[in-house]
């Protein structure tokens, strides 16, 4: 079945010497995997290495067959020209960060359409705005809401409780400390124009509580091996 679809570009693993298998997140079929031949090769202009960057937005035609095996694209175009993702090297780590994450959170094959646009619609506010040192903390959390655990807002309390996703009165092993949660009640008051005030080493500790977060509630995810890079430049 021949599918025109918006999609942004998760991973591309290189297959032997010239191809590329690609996996992407399809606005009408959710994750879809690409199998491109000769994607090294100068002759096939359509299908540039470029295109398969972290989180690039793309707009393809694709014969899906739906059998479990790798889709092929018949034309692939820019969706949206990033600006600044590919050439700064703090929007560039966020991205490959960002991606890994994705590759390990969205597996179905399905219509996800409002996760589709409001990653869309980040994303090109990301490629926008200069001052982005939060952007990958506030869009970890904002999807959680797409995936179903974002934290209980109703429930009150000094502890946050990773498993049920609520905040409580009493300390639990399965709990966040006191400051943590503290931390925690500030990213959630946060959207992406806003200027939050967090240093370096708040960053990092909202990071790990995040990843441990996913950790709990998506089975098999990993921690992204890019983590340690993306650190470093925070640091």
């Amino acid at each position: 079945m021949l599918v025109k679809t918006k999609a942004i570009v998760i991973s591309a693993l290189k297959f032997q010497e010239k191809s590329l298998i690609v996996k992407c997140f399809t606005q009408t079929d959710g994750v879809k995997s690409y199998f491109v031949r000769d994607a090294f090769s100068h002759r096939k202009n359509n299908q540039k290495i470029a295109y398969f960057q972290p989180l690039t937005l793309l707009e393809v035609d694709a014969v899906h067959k739906n059998k479990g095996t790798l889709e092929t694209f018949r034309e692939i175009r820019l969706s949206s020209a990033y600006l600044t993702v590919n050439t700064d090297i703090v929007k560039s780590t966020i991205a490959m960060f960002l991606s890994e994450v994705l590759h390990h959170s969205i597996r179905e094959e399905e219509n996800n359409s409002g996760l589709f646009e409001f990653l869309e619609s980040a994303l090109l506010w990301f490629d926008a705005h200069e001052r982005t040192p939060d952007f990958h903390l506030i869009l970890m959390l904002e999807i959680t809401r797409y995936f179903g655990f974002y934290p209980a807002q109703g429930s009150v309390g000094d502890y946050f409780e990773m498993i049920e996703g609520t905040f409580s009165p009493d300390f639990a092993l399965t709990c966040l400390t006191a400051e943590d949660t503290a931390l925690l009640k500030r990213l959630l008051s946060v959207r992406f124009n806003d200027a939050t005030g967090f240093n370096s080493i708040q960053r990092q500790s909202l990071l790990n509580i995040l990843i441990d977060y996913y950790s709990f509630h998506l089975d098999g995810f990993k921690r992204p091996k890019s983590l340690d890079v993306l650190k470093a430049v925070f640091s």
